[in-house]
């Protein structure tokens, strides 16, 4: 997860058995750069959630990160976010065996190209 999303999501993941990262468990912290998260998904094999639209803009460029899970939220509280993104995991995860982009918005669960 990167910069703009909470921390305590990723430690609520975690319980459920997934192997999240946040950018704060990284060695430059938030201040890690696209780029080397970017490769970190492409070496680890993993997600990249993010709010920020420069991801989506790598993805749709360069299909860079290899997956994308976009929170399209608009302003939430972490814990209302925390209960969205948790209440629709399943989903998400079955989104991500055909799809690399997808968007959790409050409303729906849109499957990207």
């Amino acid at each position: 997860m990167d910069a703009q999303l909470p921390r305590r999501i990723v430690y609520r993941m975690r319980e459920t058995g997934h192997d999240a990262l946040h950018t704060l468990d990284l060695p430059h912290g938030n201040r890690t750069p696209d780029a080397e998260i970017i490769a970190i998904a492409s070496r680890d094999d993993r997600i990249v959630a993010t709010k920020d639209a420069d991801f989506v803009n790598s993805f749709v460029l360069l299909r860079q990160p290899p997956r994308l899970l976009l929170i399209s939220t608009g302003n939430i509280k972490n814990a209302d976010l925390e209960t969205l993104l948790l209440s629709q995991m399943a989903n998400i995860e079955a989104a991500f065996t055909t799809c690399d982009f997808v968007e959790l918005t409050r409303q729906a669960l849109v499957l990207r190209a």
